[in-house]
């Protein structure tokens, strides 16, 4: 028995040794103390398991912000990928290096924080997750809630604060996190497998049937599709082809069947144009590709006839019947550029003001390396050399193509014009202008139908290129010619756009299109009032170049009956089919010149100042680049009544009168289209915005 220690307490005994499990060293010497050769390897261990579940803790974060709604909305945008033309091992980069690029960032981040020491390396996690609860705040906050702007920003940075000092006071936050770190891996899953992209990243099937030859000779057969053009664009006072605006498209029209009374089947490119191809109504949301619509125009006459096809944002015509454009590929580096460009719109505090759709801009000729197709024509309009090289470059390739051969051709073309981005005069002289000026709204809407009609004069430019190239190859009078549109747009106050509000209030400007059908040896024009509808074109297509179709479809070919009935229908969504009635719309008045355009201003008294966003411009213009500052605009003080006139003049006459618009989140803006080249010269140019007054009279603003 132990002696009782001094003071009447027991001495301790011997601590028991704890036993180290079999094959595991224990971390205690031999006499209880640390083995200072195991300890650092722990806390290094220790030390690399927090990083990563740090790392896990931000990746699933990233995934929240970047990510999911990246691929979100690429993955229902495979038209996307097919105007830039992406190969599937391009998209799977893009995938990658969204799910990857920005951990990989935030990893490096951390391990420059920790040669600071614990505390920053500790500092600097905590900020970033804050400021990515923050951002996600900022998604969810637009999504779910009337704030916008700087309220958002304050409500998002004080629930990015709060989150912060939860995560680090509490493990849960964390834990949570950690779970949240195999999101990016199930939304690149989703993308890849089961999103309406996953058809171009992982293509099925090399198309359908092939069309059996009819009785009848199989001419070359060439099909123009236009793009976002109203009928009603076209018209003049006597409900015809405005002759003096659109000389090419009238002379088209005298030498063509006009069916007056078409109509598109949607105002979404991915549905009207596979409609229009394989004669069928929209039935289920699907990507425009061969994959997915295996029977069209392509496959059906790709048996018969060589395909020469240049789509867009569709690929029906599949690699067995088309061989890929020899062009420049826009590449990954594009793809990226643009991808980013839609993470700064997801994640603004303001909802954007630029459609997604104005991102597919045609390259120019020169833009893409290839040569122009013919010389400048003789007329001074277009006295500049190089406005050719203006002109798209899959114009460029479709001309080049039109040649006559052995073989029967089908030439296929759907050219994104006059769709926006506007950015063409009438003479083919271009110019620039901000991507977020609206196009609805007070003095908006006037100005975006001015260029709108402007690019459709440039348009009118191409047609006439088309009918002297198939006049001077000799293919005019053996061919089948088809020129159309797959949808229009209204320019209607308050129901601008292509929508179910559009269709509903100005269904004449949205759901009619021009449509010029040609046939073999026809020269005299006539008229064709019957019910087309945009499933119609297949069919009638079939019809005169004697190719039997080897699938029902619901279109009806002009050479059968009209239609019994005179209603139509349009798709804003597949299988819901909206009805629309009435018939070939009335001519709408194009907006009509103030009686200062045209005028000289000579010397006016000042008052008032202005600013104007490109006035630099003006000091040099060289119009042998085809490159114009056609378009300005600015703001004015708020000492400057809403819809106050103010004349934009060059060189001392009026080229435009336009209103100060009410504020928006741009301002107190003005905006203005000089459509008239002939305002400008070489080399310094004199730019004046004046103030029109209620008696007329008008005072020069300074300009800054």
């Amino acid at each position: 028995m132990a002696e009782p220690a001094p003071g009447g307490a027991s001495a301790p005994g011997p601590t028991p040794r704890r036993p180290a499990w079999p094959g595991r060293r224990s971390a205690l010497g031999r006499r209880g103390r640390p083995d200072r050769r195991q300890a650092p390897a722990r806390r290094t261990r220790l030390g690399w398991r927090k990083e990563l579940g740090r790392l896990a803790e931000l990746a699933g974060l990233l995934g929240l912000v970047v990510t999911q709604p990246l691929l979100d909305v690429l993955g229902r945008s495979p038209d996307f990928f097919l105007f830039h033309r992406a190969e599937p091992g391009e998209i799977l980069l893009l995938v990658a290096s969204v799910a990857l690029l920005p951990t990989v960032a935030v990893a490096l981040l951390g391990a420059l924080s920790r040669l600071a020491g614990r505390a920053a390396r500790s500092a600097t996690h905590t900020l970033l997750v804050g400021l990515l609860l923050a951002a996600l705040a900022v998604q969810v906050g637009r999504y779910g809630t009337p704030l916008r702007g700087v309220p958002l920003l304050l409500a998002a940075g004080l629930l990015g604060a709060a989150g912060a000092a939860a995560h680090r006071r509490w493990r849960a936050p964390g834990r949570t996190l950690r779970l949240a770190a195999a999101g990016p891996l199930l939304f690149v899953g989703l993308f890849v497998f089961a999103s309406p992209t996953s058809t171009v990243v992982l293509p099925r099937g090399q198309g359908g049937a092939a069309g059996t030859a009819g009785p009848g000779h199989h001419p070359p057969v060439v099909v123009l599709v236009l793009d976002e053009l109203p009928l009603v664009s076209l018209l003049g006072p006597d409900g015809r082809v405005d002759a003096t605006r659109f000389p090419h498209f009238a002379e088209l029209a005298a030498g063509s069947t006009w069916y007056r009374n078409a109509t598109g089947v949607s105002g979404w490119t991915p549905y009207a144009l596979p409609a229009m191809l394989t004669g069928r109504y929209p039935e289920r949301a699907a990507a425009p590709h061969y994959s997915q619509y295996p029977d069209n125009l392509f496959t059906a006459f790709g048996g018969l006839y060589d395909v020469r096809a240049e789509e867009s944002i569709t690929r029906l015509c599949p690699p067995s019947r088309c061989e890929r454009p020899v062009s420049p590929q826009q590449g990954t580096g594009v793809l990226l550029r643009r991808a980013g460009g839609l993470l700064r719109q997801l994640a603004a505090p303001v909802d954007s003001r630029v459609d997604p759709e104005d991102s597919y801009r045609e390259r120019t000729a020169a833009e893409a390396g290839i040569d122009a197709a013919e010389p400048v024509p003789a007329d001074p309009k277009f006295r500049w050399d190089s406005l050719d090289d203006n002109q798209p470059a899959r114009f460029t390739g479709f001309l080049a193509g039109l040649r006559p051969a052995s073989r029967p051709t089908l030439h296929f073309l759907h050219l994104l014009m006059p769709h926006s981005p506007w950015a063409y005069l009438p003479s083919g002289a271009r110019y620039d202008a901000p991507e977020d000026l609206p196009s609805d709204g007070t003095g908006w809407t006037e100005l975006a139908r001015r260029r709108h009609l402007a690019q459709l004069g440039y348009t009118d430019r191409l047609i006439g290129q088309t009918l002297r190239t198939l006049r001077a190859t000799g293919l005019y009078d053996q061919a089948l010619l088809v020129v159309t549109a797959d949808h229009g747009v209204s320019f209607t106050p308050g129901a601008q756009g292509r929508g179910m509000d559009a269709i509903r209030t100005a269904p004449g400007e949205v759901a009619w299109v021009p449509t010029f059908v040609k046939t073999p040896g026809q020269r005299a024009g006539r008229v064709d009032d019957r019910n087309w509808q945009h499933v119609d074109l297949l069919p009638t297509l079939a019809d005169e170049a004697a190719v039997r179709l080897p699938w029902p479809v619901d279109g009806r070919s002009a050479r059968q009956a009209p239609r019994a009935e005179a209603g139509k229908v349009f798709y804003d969504r597949p299988g819901e089919p909206t009805p629309v009635a009435g018939g070939v719309p009335a001519p709408v008045a194009p907006p009509a010149p103030h009686p200062l355009v045209g005028t000289a201003v000579g010397d006016r008294p000042r008052g008032g100042t202005a600013r104007v966003a490109d006035l630099a411009a003006f000091a040099a213009v060289d119009p042998d680049t085809g490159r114009l500052p056609a378009a300005v605009w600015g703001d004015v003080p708020d000492d400057v009544p809403d819809g106050t006139p103010l004349a934009i003049a060059v060189n001392g006459r009026v080229g435009a009168v336009v209103p100060v618009v009410p504020r928006d989140a741009g301002g107190r803006r003005f905006a203005a289209l000089l459509a008239d080249d002939r305002l400008f010269r070489a080399g310094a140019n004199r730019l004046d915005v004046l103030r029109v007054a209620a008696d007329g009279s008008l005072r020069r603003l300074d300009l800054s």
